[in-house]
């Protein structure tokens, strides 16, 4: 019986490690929903400055705060990231052999605040580091720094080798995955083989132990108020994550739809195609009509025939008047004066001459 027993809990040869797509896709969910959320706060900030505007100032350590307390909630629970789990993949310690532990073990301290670590820390930390380089490429076009300056011999050199350091880094994740897929690794992220772990589908074991830890913890009973408290707390933290995990499936389309929507290269083919038609140019006036409502002299305001006072001009027509005079003549009439295109007081441009 011990032999049987042993034998399900190990996984089958070859059977337990995930296809390059199940571990490349789990990848790319936390990366579709942060721009995803990140245009949400935007929209917000812009919508009400004074009430979410912080969120917009502080959104990169909102966010690393809430998927520290996600991603420790699932390491602790589930033995994987949120992500992992969503995939049903789950994480266990490099050397272990085929009697591997279950899910609902949890991983060994080391291995777990490593893994944490490097889920977390490590993309809050690439992402500032691309807006610095980005803000400093802008400084750069409009530096105020002299030529000799040993700050901007730096920064320069920095921007020189941020895009060969970028390649590196990006080479280092191509090649791992490359020897994931012909079977020469077992990692198909180093950060993975830095946590010292390595990822493997959830057997049917597994699966019984969440459910069965999930149960428990669902129908303790206790009469502390402390207790009461803490059970009420780690069910909200669990209620929260299962309802994302679950809704997740049905949003990660909109959110990844809305990543694709929203990014710097399709803005170009957004306007291209939500682009107003250009408006036609303006009619012109027959000579007869232009002669008797239009002075001669171009300082001369068309409603009162005299020198302009505080020149004002219509954003609907461009003709320019006095202040006074276009303002009686458009609340009165809601019209050019001189083309009859419709206009409202907004539209009222103030000029400023040099001599002013």
């Amino acid at each position: 019986m011990a032999e049987v027993g042993a034998h399900l809990t190990a996984a089958p040869a070859g059977g337990d490690r995930p296809s390059v797509f199940e571990a490349v896709a789990q990848d790319s969910l936390m990366a579709a929903v942060k721009p995803a959320l990140q245009h949400l706060v935007k929209v917000l900030a812009e919508s009400n400055p004074g009430r979410y505007g912080f969120l917009w100032h502080w959104f990169d350590e909102i966010y690393v705060l809430l998927d520290l307390l996600l991603q420790q909630h699932y390491l602790a629970r589930c033995s994987a990231s949120f992500s992992e789990n969503f995939y049903s993949l789950k994480r266990i310690p490099m050397g272990e052999g085929r009697q591997q532990p279950l899910a609902t073990a949890g991983l060994p301290k080391r291995q777990h605040w490593k893994s944490l670590l490097l889920l977390v820390l490590v993309p809050y930390l690439k992402g500032k580091l691309e807006k610095l380089v980005s803000s400093l490429r802008e400084e750069d076009e409009y530096s105020i720094h002299p030529p000799s300056s040993s700050w901007k011999r730096f920064y320069r050199a920095f921007l020189a080798a941020y895009p060969f350091v970028n390649m590196t880094w990006e080479g280092w994740f191509l090649i791992q995955q490359l020897c994931y897929i012909l079977g020469k690794a077992d990692h198909h992220s180093p950060m993975l083989r830095l946590a010292g772990v390595r990822l493997v589908r959830l057997t049917a074991e597994d699966i019984q132990a969440l459910e069965k830890k999930w149960a428990e913890t669902t129908s303790s009973q206790t009469h502390s108020i402390t207790s009461r408290a803490q059970v009420a707390l780690r069910k909200a933290l669990s209620g929260i994550a299962f309802s994302l995990s679950t809704g997740l499936s049905v949003s990660v389309f909109f959110l990844q739809f809305l990543d694709w929507w929203y990014s710097s290269e399709n803005q170009e083919t957004i306007k291209s195609l939500t682009a107003l038609p250009t408006p036609p140019p303006p009619v012109h006036l027959d000579h007869e009509a232009s002669s008797a409502l239009l002075p001669s002299l171009k300082s001369v305001c068309p409603l009162c025939r005299q020198v302009r006072v505080n020149a004002t001009a219509l954003a609907t027509s461009g003709f320019v008047f006095c202040y006074r005079c276009v303002y009686a003549y458009v609340k009165a009439h809601q019209r050019c004066p001189v083309t009859g295109y419709a206009t409202e007081l907004q539209h009222l441009v103030k000029l400023y001459s040099p001599e002013s």
